[in-house]
């Protein structure tokens, strides 16, 4: 595994997005994780704000600007979950597969792909996957992000070069064929779980997420300012109740600070309810889901696209040189006086020499 301190060589745009402002003594490295209870006010002291929280002093944390318009996305109803192809056998069976799954293990396994449905892509989702080759979001002391579940594109989306710059941002883990730029998290416990520990977690793993899409739209643009829009959606699941979240960073509001990361609330459901509750709380789920792809997909195209207009313009700049070269040689060569070639006769050559200063005389 790749050591942080060992990276040598410094991403595009990586250093300022990791808040490293305060300086915090720790036992051991990478020793924190979000079932210690120090882990929330560790991200609080490096701007990694929970849901709810406030500044000291009582101001409110920002929302997202198109937090209105996530919310309309997501209320959006889905064919997949009609009465026709979800009916109240289906949830029935869900609310089953619910009370039986104790353990987290079990949740994940046969209670979140009702959830779910169907997945097109089956290489754009992990989970349970260590972020091992992220750059650390604080001091280095907490243990990489780890969430159940979380949607990512294939590496081959995004061109090599950009993959390389930006690896500490949006490359979460070593084994480099699994998802990149994840934008879309998911954090489950099972019924003794605990849900403070599901919610540190989708703090943690939204702000990477955040952190990733914004490196990526900034790349080739050295000082981009925050729109103050959201790109990432976090999620977590505890004893039948679904809640979806937004993670954005803006511009940090205290002195001599970098970036704050925002999570806030959109929506919540109760999803063993009843069945038409089921119905928008996991059509909620998959319209966030397939958000989060399209901003994903767009900021992966104008990388991309930032890559083809640089290498093209380095073309055109070679062929211009060697155009140049071409004639700065001609015109050297034009100005080279080449020196006439003295002619001797032959014996017995009784021909007249052209007169000098007349080109156009004839011998004859």
């Amino acid at each position: 595994m790749k050591s942080k301190s060992s990276q040598g060589q410094q991403k595009r745009g990586s250093a300022s997005l990791s808040n490293s402002t305060p300086t915090l003594q720790t036992d051991s490295t990478q020793s924190i994780s979000a079932y210690d209870r120090a882990f929330q006010q560790h991200l609080t002291d490096y701007r990694i704000y929970p849901d709810g929280y406030k500044y000291p002093g009582g101001k409110a944390l920002p929302q997202p600007d198109n937090l209105n318009d996530i919310s309309k996305v997501l209320s959006q109803r889905r064919f997949s979950l009609s009465r026709s192809r979800f009916s109240e056998s289906d949830f029935q069976q869900f609310k089953q597969a619910n009370i039986d799954a104790f353990e987290e293990d079990e949740v994940i396994s046969s209670v979140i792909p009702i959830i779910e449905g169907h997945i097109e892509d089956g290489k754009g989702v992990s989970g349970r996957i260590r972020f091992t080759n992220l750059d650390h979001l604080t001091d280095g002391s907490l243990v990489g992000g780890n969430p159940d579940r979380y949607y990512g594109a294939r590496p081959e989306q995004l061109d090599r070069r950009v993959r390389a710059e930006q690896s500490g941002h949006i490359v979460p883990s070593t084994q480099h064929d699994l998802p990149i730029v994840p934008n879309f998290f998911l954090a489950a416990k099972g019924k003794d779980g605990s849900l403070a520990v599901a919610e540190r977690q989708a703090c943690y793993d939204g702000a990477l997420g955040a952190r990733g899409i914004y490196s990526l739209q900034r790349y080739g643009n050295a000082r981009p300012t925050p729109d103050n829009r959201a790109y990432t959606i976090t999620c977590t699941y505890h004893g039948g109740q679904l809640k979806l979240y937004t993670s954005h960073l803006v511009a940090a509001a205290c002195p001599g600070g970098s970036y704050e990361y925002i999570m806030t609330q959109i929506k919540a459901y109760a999803l063993t309810s009843d069945v038409e509750t089921f119905r928008q709380g996991a059509a909620a789920y998959r319209n966030a889901r397939d958000w989060a792809k399209q901003q994903r997909d767009e900021a992966i195209a104008k990388a991309n696209e930032k890559v083809r207009r640089d290498s093209s313009r380095v073309r055109k700049r070679g062929s211009r040189g060697d155009s140049d070269s071409s004639d700065e040689l001609a015109l050297d060569m034009s100005l080279v006086k080449i020196p006439r070639v003295k002619r001797f006769r032959r014996a017995g050559d009784l021909r007249p020499r052209r007169p000098l200063g007349n080109s156009n005389t004839s011998a004859d």
